[in-house]
């Protein structure tokens, strides 16, 4: 997939950004080093990227968040200079103030669709690059007295996507699906401690409740909505929330334990097991073509198999939060990019089968940013080093005390 393509793939050049991050983490949770594609990648990157901020799906297209996004974490994944310096920081900073709106969240693309994607792509971007919060006075979003930023109203946006069943929606009242579920859990866990800020903007129980449904027995996979089929993507789109449901339990909103909350579960909130074995069983193409898919009867796909690797990675790792930084978040300043988090082979308790050999473990996936710990903490580190803000000619300049 990150070789010449033959011309069927013509009609998917929106999604070469796509194609590019599907592959690259696919391979790096295998444990594969995709640093040798470092300047290949640069090379195509710079001509999907354009003048007025952000990146296209393809070379000429227009940018989107979901592409940009894609772009910056395939650029995290190959690591290095050389890959972080392709990013038109100021140009991407000036063309989110555009997305920003004043409810609080933002839009995918200029005059595009306001939803719970935009908010979580961008608070990732936003983190990752380390960009300025504030915002220009050519922003949608932007009040003269400086009392709103890129940021501001981003968590009552999400909390205004929780649906009646306990899922989240793509934009306030509409359907629960479960990739929304990720986006917002995501999004807030970027914008704070997630055993603060989860629990202050969403009803753990009523998510936990519908996020529990959607795995299925006897398969073991999760469906993406209410009355759906399986799906194998989704077994990290709602797998991938339990790691930060969990993370958020037993603790209130000032980050302790308070009376009447909800204690540390004392097992796994879903079938670990299960997913395991859906994934092994029912996903892997076992023909020459190889890679993961949907289910079986359907093709393997780069999006499947990142998907369906990066969600039998949350079933073989136990995720923490660090206990000794229960200040993360408290401030703009300390987001929740900053979390420490911790992982482990996930070992069970005396009931649990493990039902897949130990070379089959894969690598650990963050479970905000999608991409390893490593390559997360080298770019923001990368970023934070060269400050927040820019200078006359659009060079990042180092704010006092970075």
């Amino acid at each position: 997939m990150l070789e010449p393509l033959p011309e069927r793939f013509l009609a998917a050049d929106p999604s070469r950004s796509w194609i590019l991050y599907w592959t690259l983490a696919g391979l790096t949770t295998l444990g594969e080093d995709v640093s040798g594609y470092r300047h290949r990648l640069a090379q195509t990157a710079r001509g999907m990227q354009n003048p007025t901020g952000g990146f296209g799906g393809g070379g000429g297209q227009l940018s989107h968040l979901a592409t940009t996004y894609a772009v910056v974490l395939a650029l995290a994944l190959v690591g290095g200079e050389e890959a972080y310096e392709v990013v038109d920081r100021e140009g991407l900073w000036r063309w989110l103030c555009s997305l920003k709106q004043k409810d609080g969240g933002f839009q995918v693309c200029l005059g595009g669709e306001e939803d719970i994607r935009g908010a979580y792509c961008a608070a990732v971007i936003i983190t990752l690059l380390n960009l300025p919060l504030e915002l220009t006075p050519e922003s949608p979003a932007y009040t003269p007295d400086g009392s709103t930023n890129l940021l501001s109203g981003l968590a009552d946006y999400v909390r205004r996507c929780q649906t009646f069943e306990g899922g989240i929606s793509g934009q306030p009242n509409v359907e629960a699906h479960g990739a929304y579920a990720f986006c917002a859990l995501g999004c807030l866990s970027v914008l704070g401690d997630p055993r603060r800020i989860i629990p202050e903007y969403l009803d753990i129980p009523r998510l936990t409740a519908w996020l529990s449904s959607r795995q299925y027995a006897p398969e073991g996979g999760f469906s993406g909505r209410t009355n759906k089929l399986i799906d194998g993507c989704y077994s990290h789109w709602v797998g991938g929330c339990f790691p930060l449901i969990e993370a958020a339990l037993g603790v209130g909103a000032d980050g302790n334990s308070i009376p009447g909350s909800l204690p540390p579960p004392a097992e796994t909130l879903f079938s670990r097991e299960g997913l395991t074995r859906y994934i092994l069983c029912c996903c892997q193409d076992q023909t020459r073509r190889g890679g993961l898919r949907d289910k079986p009867g359907k093709m393997s796909d780069a999006y499947h198999t990142c998907y369906v690797l990066a969600g039998l990675s949350s079933a073989q790792h136990q995720w923490e939060l660090s206990t000794n930084d229960t200040n993360i978040g408290a401030t703009l300043g300390a987001t929740g990019a900053d979390a420490v988090w911790n992982v482990l082979p996930y070992l069970g308790g005396d009931d649990d089968l493990q039902v897949f050999e130990r070379e089959d473990l894969v690598r650990p996936v963050h479970p905000v940013y999608a991409i390893p710990l490593a390559s997360k903490d080298a770019m923001r580190s990368y970023f934070l080093a060269k400050g927040s803000s820019f200078d006359d000619d659009g060079a990042a300049a180092t704010a006092p005390g970075e």
